[in-house]
C-alpha cells in the first residue's frame, strides 16, 4: 500500500513533463483526473482571493467611513459655535450701539431666571444679575438691542426681577413713527402669545399694519425713541372715540439673554396716562 501511495506521484509526475506529443493513452487518462483537480484548485483559489480582496477593501471603506463620519461630526460641532458667536456678536453689537445712542448711565446684566406660564410656556418676567449693589432699583428701564424689554420691578442686593411690557400692569407712553399719533400701550397678559394694545389713539388717526411704535419718552419713565414693536392689527369700529390697535413685541422675550439698565432719569412713579382726545 505504501509502495502505491509512492509509485502514484511519480507517475503522474513522469506523464506531466513528457512532451505532449508522446503522450500515450495511459498518460492522458493519469493527467485527466489531475487537470480536474487544478481546476477546481484554481476556482478555490480564485474565490477565496476575490473574497479576501473584498473583504480587506471593505474593512478599509468602513474605517475611511467612520473617519470622515467624525470628521463631519467636528465639522458640523464647529459650525454651531461659530453660528453661535455670530449671534452673540451681533446681540452684544446691537446692545453697544444703544448704549452709544441713548447715552447715560447704562448696566449691562445677563437674564439669569425666567418665569413661565404653561400650558404655552410663555416669558411673564424675568431676572437679572444685577441688584441693589450694583444701584439697581425699582423702576428702571430695561432694554434689549431689538427694543424696550419692560421695568425693573423688585431688586434685590444681587438680582432684579423685570417687568415685561406685555405684563397686563405694564403702561408705556408711545409714540407711532409714521404719524406721530400718541398713546398708551398697555400689556394684554395672554398666555399663548406677546401682544400689547395702545390705548387712546383717536379714529381719525390714519394708522397702517406694520407702523413702527416707539417710546415717547414723556413721563420720564422711559427714554423717548426706543423701540417698542409694530402694528399688527387695527379695528376701528363705527362709533365710539377710539381705535383699537394691537401691537406686537420688537422683543423676542422667550431668547432674551443680555439686556440694558437705565440706571438715571427712571422715576419710581407710575407713568402718566395719556389723557384721552375727543374724536373730530
Amino acid at each position: 500500500m505504501a509502495m502505491a501511495l509512492l509509485l502514484i506521484p511519480l507517475v503522474v509526475l513522469y506523464a506531466s513533463v513528457r512532451d505532449p506529443s508522446r503522450q500515450t493513452s495511459f498518460d492522458r487518462t493519469v493527467l485527466r483526473p489531475l487537470g480536474w483537480v487544478q481546476s477546481m484548485a484554481t476556482s478555490s483559489a480564485r474565490v477565496i482571493s476575490d473574497f479576501l480582496g473584498d473583504y480587506v477593501l471593505l474593512f478599509e471603506v468602513r474605517e475611511e467611513n467612520d473617519r470622515l463620519a467624525s470628521r463631519v461630526a467636528r465639522l458640523d460641532m464647529e459650525r454651531h459655535v461659530l453660528l453661535e458667536q455670530g449671534v452673540e456678536n451681533r446681540r452684544l453689537r446691537s446692545l453697544l450701539q444703544l448704549r452709544e445712542r441713548i447715552g447715560g448711565e447704562l448696566i449691562a446684566a445677563e437674564v439669569i431666571a425666567r418665569d413661565i406660564s404653561p400650558p404655552f410656556f410663555r416669558v411673564t418676567r424675568v431676572e437679572l444679575d444685577r441688584g441693589s449693589r450694583d444701584r439697581v432699583r425699582s423702576g428702571m428701564p430695561v432694554l434689549s438691542g431689538s427694543g424696550l424689554v419692560g421695568l425693573v420691578l423688585n431688586a434685590g442686593a444681587q438680582t432684579a426681577d423685570v417687568q415685561l411690557i406685555v405684563d397686563r400692569r405694564a403702561a408705556v407712553d408711545v409714540i407711532i413713527q409714521r404719524t406721530g399719533a400718541r398713546g398708551m400701550l398697555r400689556g394684554t397678559g395672554e398666555e399663548e402669545r406677546y401682544l400689547a394694545r395702545i390705548q387712546f389713539l383717536g379714529r381719525e388717526d390714519a394708522l397702517r399694519v406694520g407702523d413702527l411704535v416707539h417710546t415717547s419718552g414723556l413721563g420720564q419713565r422711559f427714554p423717548p425713541s426706543i423701540l417698542v414693536g409694530r402694528v399688527t392689527r387695527i379695528v376701528r369700529e363705527d362709533f365710539g372715540l377710539y381705535q383699537e390697535v394691537e401691537v406686537t413685541p420688537a422683543v423676542d422675550f422667550s431668547r432674551l439673554d443680555e439686556v440694558l439698565i437705565l440706571t438715571d432719569g427712571a422715576l419710581a412713579e407710575e407713568p402718566a396716562v395719556v389723557a384721552p382726545r375727543p374724536a373730530r
